[in-house]
């Protein structure tokens, strides 16, 4: 029996290092989570040979971690569950590819390079000399194109010949007098751990377990080397491999000619300037939900709606139900309650699948690493960090990743704002009710749908404004440092693979959360309090919805069946879509738009968008907020200002578009008025901390 050969897949983010996985692995993959922690674990074997199984790591540009992405890279790298590193370097951006390289070899594990994009060089009259650099370094180098489906055969058979690296990274003397010191203290041989004592790094100094005695003779043979390079422990590490890289950069790339802008710079020069960057964006944006909402997933929509769940499986399903002769109760638990509540979610999965391909492309292309630089600009302007937005981004897909991405902000009242305000941005999960609301009452307007986009980075502006100028949450802007990667033509692979976790992962929502809660709402749709068979209007829910009605009266909600699918919301943003098709007995999608129709005005619905867009997540958004502030009162306080904000906008926005449909003045829009002239206020007033100003943003 052969003896399986296991690869873990490293690299810096952007460096292609996904696609690669994908070539290598095809559909031979198996996904989960790793122990302990909520980070995705991607494992898959070579569909070439089922013996060699490749472990891809989460993309970290150094083993000095940060998030739990960067911790367990790091950890599985310092264990022994793997024979090979396969480092994926971005051959356009090789000096800052190979800081993590360094590292990779001063663990004492066999290393290959994967030289990635040496094709998009030749453009750039840039030749990279492999046989020096892998001289150099002392490991094999290997050219790929994961673009092209090149060079992945000897990169395989290459990798599996790899050993210990032969050549050892030689620094400044004066750096290294001091780490030939710290061995002779420690009696530790392996330079990544040298480096990373002298680095102070927790992790490691309570893996190695130093004696007191030897924690003392530590800390004194890097005190005076902080003296000599006049610099701290951490800066000394970082400038002396840079020094070596700027110097290996500069033996191994070879310029033919002089430099010309590549295709990459030239888009750039227009999708990221001042004046053109962000009306591009904004046109982009438009013309994805145009396409996913309006058009063409609209038409796959249509017919899972009206003729899939309007039709053909209520049909069949009666029929069946009929044969079997299931009481007339069984039948309304499937017919009106499962089949009524799953499938008004489920009918919105084909644009839920056409608006992931179509981000797919933007995220494959390279094209969104260019909105988080182009949003610095405006968020920088308010007091707000470029940071920020990269979770805002991620939140896109789910808001839970996207709070959890926060612990890449340094600053822990920023990375307290960002987690307050990250889920406004609408989430997968909010997709259905906006296409619910789009569809019913705005057919044919186009501008509805993205409206929720745009709505999500305005509040989250001017609720950033609001708390950067508190006491509790004023502070200096932290700097936006980022790279950003070559464009490429996006690989349909990749973005079909994109999509369909994305729509699987909707889908299971719909066959467990959602199916257990509309079973929950049949049955208080159906019975009364004496547990009596009763009409809807009689029922528990009716009720309950009853009492709470008026709190939402002023936002134009008319009907207790709209507070309830608020509050259903809690659980699965999109059991608000399902409640409503339990609620309304309606099969089909066709049914649930005329029932909207029936029960909202075009203003009323688009506030019942504007609140479940902006009030607080689901329950397990709630929880990762939790995890990430670390206590109850700022888990509140978040929470709270999320339902606040979601209100208050609701309210101004129906009262005032009221006012103006009719011409008619009320006292709730006095009311509104002075909501709109106190949100000014909290706005335009003088910050309670002035920070100092940063103007622009730095890339790479």
């Amino acid at each position: 029996m052969t003896e399986n050969k296991r690869f873990a897949l490293v690299g810096n983010p952007n460096s292609g290092k996904t696609s690669t996985f994908n070539l290598l692995t095809g559909a031979n993959q198996y996904v989960g989570n790793w122990p302990g922690v909520t980070v995705e674990r991607k494992s898959g074997k070579y569909v070439k040979d089922k013996s060699i199984i490749i472990q891809d790591l989460p993309g970290i540009y150094s083993l000095s971690p940060f998030t739990p992405e960067e911790n367990v890279t790091r950890d599985y790298l310092l264990s022994d569950d793997y024979d090979v590193v396969i480092n994926l370097v971005d051959a356009t951006n090789i000096e800052r590819n190979l800081y993590l390289t360094t590292q990779l070899i001063e663990i004492g594990k066999p290393v290959i390079i994967a030289l990635n994009m040496t094709d998009l060089l030749v453009k750039q009259n840039i030749f990279i000399d492999t046989e020096k650099l892998s001289y150099s370094l002392g490991v094999p180098v290997v050219n790929i194109s994961a673009l092209k489906n090149q060079g992945f055969d000897n990169l395989v058979a290459q990798s599996q010949k790899a050993t210990v690296p032969q050549v050892q990274v030689h620094y400044d003397e004066r750096f290294e007098a001091s780490l030939m010191e710290l061995s002779n203290v420690t009696n530790i041989t392996n330079r990544f751990e040298l480096i990373k004592i002298f680095e102070n790094d927790e992790k490691i100094i309570e893996r190695v377990a130093l004696s007191a005695k030897q924690t003392d003779e530590v800390s004194e043979i890097i005190s005076i080397a902080e003296d000599i390079f006049l610099d701290d422990r951490q800066s000394i590490v970082v400038n002396e491999r840079y020094q070596y890289l700027t110097t290996l950069a500069d033996m191994v790339e070879h310029r033919t000619q002089g430099v010309r802008l590549n295709v990459s710079d030239k888009i750039d020069q227009f999708v990221t300037s001042r004046h053109f960057g962000l009306p591009f964006f904004l046109f982009v944006m438009w013309a994805v939900y145009y396409v996913s909402i309006q058009t063409v997933g609209t038409m796959g929509t249509d017919f899972v709606n009206e003729k899939l769940f309007g039709e053909i499986v209520p049909h069949y399903a009666q029929n069946l139900l009929d044969f079997l002769n299931i009481a007339p109760i069984g039948q309304s638990l499937i017919l009106d309650g499962i089949i009524a509540g799953v499938g008004a979610v489920l009918g919105f999965v084909p644009q839920i699948f056409v608006l992931f391909i179509c981000l797919g492309i933007l995220e494959d292309s390279g094209y969104m690493s260019r909105v988080a630089f182009v949003m610095d600009r405006i968020f920088r302007r308010f007091g707000l960090s470029g940071k920020s937005f990269i979770p805002m981004l991620i939140a896109t897909g789910c808001g839970i990743p996207g709070v959890m991405a926060s612990r890449t902000i340094e600053n822990e009242r920023d990375r307290r704002i960002t987690i307050m305000v990250t889920t406004f941005m609408p989430c997968s999960a909010k997709l259905p009710i906006i296409a619910l609301v789009a569809g019913s009452l705005f057919p044919n307007n186009s501008l509805i749908a993205p409206s929720a986009y745009f709505v999500g980075i305005f509040t989250i502006v001017i609720s950033g404004i609001m708390l950067k100028k508190t006491k509790l949450l004023g502070g200096s802007v932290t700097p936006f440092i980022m790279e950003l990667p070559n464009y490429h033509m996006p690989k349909w692979s990749n973005v079909l693979r994109y999509a369909l976790d994305k729509g699987l992962s909707f889908i299971k929502r719909a066959g467990t959360i959602i199916l257990a809660m509309t079973i929950v709402l049949w049955f208080l749709t159906t019975f009364n309090f004496r547990l009596q068979v009763v009409d809807t209007e009689q029922s528990i829910l009716a009720g309950i919805g009853r009492v709470i009605m008026p709190i939402f009266a002023p936002l134009g909600w008319t009907s207790w069946q709209a507070t309830v699918s608020t509050f259903t919301g809690l659980l699965a943003k999109e059991t608000l879509v399902s409640t409503m098709g339990v609620l309304y007995h309606a099969k089909g999608g066709a049914a649930l738009n005329t029932a909207m129709q029936s029960n909202f005005t075009a203003l009323s619905a688009y506030t019942l968008l504007l609140f479940n867009l902006l009030c607080a997540p689901c329950f397990a958004a709630i929880g990762a907020i939790y995890r990430e502030m670390g206590t109850a009162k700022w888990t509140g306080i978040a929470v709270g200002f999320q339902c606040g904000i979601a209100y208050i906008i609701s309210f101004i926005v129906y009262q005032i578009g009221t006012t103006i449909a009719t011409g008619k003045i009320s006292l709730s829009t006095v009311l509104a008025i002075l909501s709109l002239l106190l949100a000014g206020y909290f706005v335009f007033r003088k910050p309670v901390y002035q920070a100092p100003k940063l103007s622009e943003s730095v890339t790479i």
